[in-house]
């Protein structure tokens, strides 16, 4: 069916936002058939209607009203990622695995931020809730790997509406409502421990954050690792996982005196940078005097002089499991291979032996 009805031009259209109707008008079909030529229906439109209603779309400068079509379908085209800090780049390779997905689906990735704090996760699912996001990322580390009651209360009123929930790491078990994408951070940690223990290090200093299960784990595989390779953990120094931390962890441990031969395990590569930094206002130097290690493998960690050694987390691939974790009716885990990366921060020491997981 068509309409007749003289098309509209731009100049024309009332005041306020062009509609659908507009559209319709504009392109001389009927409204249902403007609406599936733009909101992806499963209901064939002929090709030449599909043409001249986008061509109309495009002259009225037509966006559609994605809250109309969530209140419609009862979900949107949009996934949430929730995220601690998008400042730090393991969050933001995350991020950007999830929009390389998204996008490859034609999905639009709205990003909240939580601060690690587990009351404004509670606060955001619940706002993020009512834009009906077809899938939403829990990204973000937190204290316990179970999740906590409040949150799992917002999670399942969310499933319950048809949405699908993905935890990154703890959290991810123990759910009928979540699936999970598990990183396994104690057991990279373990080889890293291990092969500095191998290279000759017999005393490890440890820049770990308080209260949070994945800097918990990479303490707890590293100190394993590290142990049974002959070595021993003199200090676990607590703060949090940025670049200040990192430093200040450190400065306090060089108050307390670090025997030269040493090698300092920050929690994250963020972390360790910031050690890296602390280390050289002291007048110590990286590598032949004071080794320096973290786990991530983010970018800057490659390109810091000396190098830093440190575990290789694909975390953009991450990401993307996680994007269809969320999208995919049937998904499967795939595995993912976390990888030692022996770089210049850690140098041979005498009695060690080399080691075939050296990285550039």
């Amino acid at each position: 069916m068509t309409d007749t009805s003289e098309p509209v031009r731009p100049d024309a259209v009332r005041a306020g936002a062009v509609t659908l109707h507009d559209v319709a008008r504009e392109a001389g079909v009927s409204l249902a058939t403007a609406s599936r030529a733009l909101n992806g229906s499963t209901r064939k439109v002929a090709d030449s209607y599909r043409e001249r209603v986008q061509a109309a779309a495009a002259r009225l400068g037509y966006t559609a009203n994605l809250s109309a079509q969530a209140t419609a379908r009862g979900t949107s085209a949009i996934i949430a990622l929730l995220v601690a800090d998008i400042a730090d780049p393991y969050f933001g390779e995350i991020a950007s695995g999830v929009a390389r997905g998204a996008d490859e689906e034609g999905l639009v990735v709205t990003v909240a931020i939580t601060e690690r704090d587990p009351a404004r996760e509670v606060r955001l699912v619940r706002a993020l809730r009512g834009q009906r996001p077809r899938g939403l990322i829990l990204a973000a580390s937190r204290a316990s790997k179970d999740i906590a009651p409040d949150l799992s209360a917002e999670l399942d009123q969310f499933a319950a509406a048809g949405g699908r929930v993905v935890a990154l790491g703890a959290g991810s078990d123990g759910s009928d409502v979540v699936r999970g994408v598990a990183i396994d951070n104690r057991g990279g940690a373990a080889e890293l421990g291990a092969a500095l223990a191998a290279r000759g290090y017999r005393t490890a200093v440890v820049l770990a954050a308080a209260g949070v299960v994945t800097s918990d784990d990479r303490v707890a595989g590293f100190t394993e690792g590290f142990t049974a390779g002959g070595g021993e953990v003199a200090a676990v120094l607590r703060g949090g996982f940025t670049r200040e931390s990192g430093h200040d962890l450190m400065a306090q441990a060089l108050a307390d005196r670090v025997e030269p031969g040493t090698v300092v395990f920050g929690i994250s590569d963020v972390v360790a940078i910031g050690a890296l930094s602390a280390l050289r206002e002291a007048g110590r130097a990286v590598g032949d005097d004071i080794a320096l290690a973290g786990f991530d493998d983010i970018p800057t960690g490659r390109d810091v002089t000396p190098a830093l050694t440190t575990v290789r987390i694909p975390l953009e691939e991450v990401g993307y499991q996680a994007l269809h974790a969320a999208t995919d009716a049937e998904w499967e885990p795939a595995a993912l291979r976390l990888e030692v990366l022996l770089r210049d921060s850690t140098p041979l020491r005498d009695g060690g032996a080399a080691d075939a997981a050296a990285g550039a």
